[in-house]
């Protein structure tokens, strides 16, 4: 039956060979095939087989000693490169590092200069006037105030100090 078809399909050129008709048709059925092919097709595609254990590669020492020296070259760039992001990255470490220990002085000095101000309105005169009257404490009399210079340490060695006795000035006495 397929031998029919293609039977029927063939033009019949009679006893004389026509080579436009010929071109002619072969046009339209390369149309006809392209209108085919327009839609999804299925891709075929054959598995070959290769047996490649049995090959053996000869070493070639030119090829070798220059695929050292690329490795090498790669080599060097390549710790290049990491040297160099190494500082970078230590740099921008560091600068986040300054920043931080800046804005802590300064937080510092801003608390130290708080603590110097709470510390001068503590110890002002008049302030401490007004909590002992509250207190009930009153300026010392005279007398009462004992200078820490010419007291002598209560707990510190004393000197023993001879007086000469004469028995004569105290008889007269």
């Amino acid at each position: 039956m397929a031998t029919q078809a293609i039977a029927t399909q063939m033009p019949a050129y009679g006893s004389r060979f026509d080579a436009s008709t010929a071109r002619e048709r072969n046009r339209t059925l390369f149309a006809a095939q392209q209108r085919m092919r327009r839609g999804p097709t299925p891709e075929v595609f054959f598995t070959k087989r290769l047996d490649n254990s049995r090959l053996v590669t000869a070493d070639d020492p030119q090829r070798a000693r220059e695929m050292r020296s690329f490795a090498g070259a790669m080599a060097l760039l390549f710790a290049l490169i990491m040297v160099y992001g190494w500082q970078h990255f230590s740099a921008i470490e560091y600068g986040y590092r300054i920043e931080s220990e800046k804005q802590q002085i300064e937080s510092l000095n801003e608390q130290n200069r708080q603590l110097r101000l709470t510390e001068a309105q503590l110890g002002a005169p008049e302030r401490i006037g007004v909590m002992a009257r509250q207190l009930g404490l009153d300026a010392p009399l005279p007398g009462q105030v004992v200078r820490p210079e010419n007291a002598a340490d209560g707990n510190g060695p004393v000197l023993a100090q001879a007086a000469p006795f004469l028995p004569a000035l105290g008889a007269r006495r």
